[in-house]
């Protein structure tokens, strides 16, 4: 009757990692830079667990007795996405980065997808999504065309009015793109971005966004506890990044929406992992560089903790961590490659100072252990020190 709780807080990087620089983005430091920036935070629950431990950030104390185990989970992944990271934190590393197209796809790739939609594609650009449809959203409603963009990570972006071409155009559409991106175009995701609204007021429909992801590439913990037996059960969007592969997941276009979902699971589930993504300190305020929105979701977060934490059974492992930061007080709005936070609870965890981990995947393998199922190819476990 185990259950564990990994719940990943999209986007929340707690510093540079050590390649950092290679990918741009020496300095970052997702929830270092923004309590600096706020002039600290006010976050008592988190603060008790240990996060003030880990390293330090202005507002949180490093308290002498935390009530978790606490350390940090260091990238050792090619690359800086949600895949990636998820796919790191469930025990498969990438030695090599998905594709990106930081000046566009190339124009042979454009033409297959309208050969293949009966569409003309716009765009190809990289930009972020409520600037896309600002910018060419008139024009989308004039033509019928495609708006097609990427970013800094690895995607084929397809967005859509929905008074003008039908979801399920769209959704074929991007099954359409996921099916011809393999290969050396083997984009990590392929993401039917919907929005709604008239000109000058166009807003994305978030709570209809579809990713349709490569599968990974390897065994993760998911595939472990399936052969196990072991249930499965996920909160928010965690099913996309695993390409639906051993995992059901019911989808949350906020952070609120996981949290309530987490209470039920901590009130209805007997058993299993409960895999949760809460999904707005990377998609609403990381990528618009919205410190005060990002500080709310902070202060939401801590209050959200101190309503789940007490439901946390005697054997149960309820764990924070994060897959990849996107600092919002820099001038970049794409993902940052940063060290993320780690934290585990349960009324049997000893507070153990669990370090600089070197791989997310020394997560995964911890669980694998825990439930015991096979290991995974990748990680070290640190169930030792939580039983210490």
């Amino acid at each position: 009757m185990k259950r564990a709780f990994l719940i990943v807080l999209d986007g929340l990087g707690f510093g540079a990692a050590d390649d950092a620089a290679a990918y741009g983005d020496a300095g970052s430091d997702t929830l270092g830079n923004t309590a600096r920036a706020v002039g600290g935070f006010h976050v008592p629950v988190l603060e008790s667990l240990g996060l003030g431990r880990i390293r330090p950030i202005e507002g949180v104390a490093p308290v002498a007795s935390p009530r978790a185990a606490f350390g940090l989970l260091c990238p050792a992944s090619a690359g800086k996405d949600s895949i990636s990271g998820h796919w790191e934190l469930c025990g498969v590393r990438l030695d090599q980065p998905f594709p990106s197209y930081p000046d566009g796809f190339p124009a042979e790739i454009l033409a297959e997808f309208s050969r293949l939609t009966g569409r003309p594609c716009i765009g190809n650009v990289a930009a972020s999504g409520t600037g896309i449809i600002e910018r060419l959203g008139a024009e989308h409603l004039a033509s019928g065309a495609w708006i097609v963009y990427t970013s800094a990570d690895s995607v084929f972006q397809v967005a859509a009015h929905e008074g003008c071409i039908p979801l399920t155009e769209l959704y074929a559409a991007c099954e359409a793109a996921r099916a011809m991106l393999v290969g050396e175009h083997g984009v990590s995701r392929v993401i039917a971005r919907p929005f709604v609204g008239a000109e000058g007021a166009f807003f994305r429909d978030s709570a209809r966004r579809k990713d349709y992801s490569v599968e990974p590439t390897g065994p993760t913990l998911l595939d472990r506890l399936a052969d196990a037996g072991i249930p499965r059960l996920g909160v928010g969007k965690v099913d996309d990044l695993f390409a639906g592969r051993n995992i059901a997941s019911t989808h949350t276009p906020t952070n609120a929406d996981a949290y309530r979902l987490l209470d039920g699971a901590l009130a209805g589930v007997d058993s299993g992992l409960v895999f949760a993504n809460v999904i707005e300190f990377d998609q609403s305020w990381g990528h618009r560089n919205d410190v005060p929105g990002f500080h709310q979701g902070m202060l939401e977060l801590d209050a959200a903790l101190g309503a789940l934490l007490p439901q946390v059974r005697e054997e149960d492992l309820f764990i924070l961590t994060a897959d990849h930061g996107n600092d919002p007080t820099t001038p970049s709005t794409d993902h940052s490659r940063e060290n993320v936070p780690v934290l585990v609870y349960g009324p049997r965890v000893a507070p153990a100072t669990l370090g600089a981990r070197a791989s997310f995947a020394d997560l995964g393998q911890t669980l694998a252990e825990y439930f015991g199922v096979p290991r995974l190819s990748a990680g070290t476990s640190f169930l030792g020190a939580l039983r210490a």
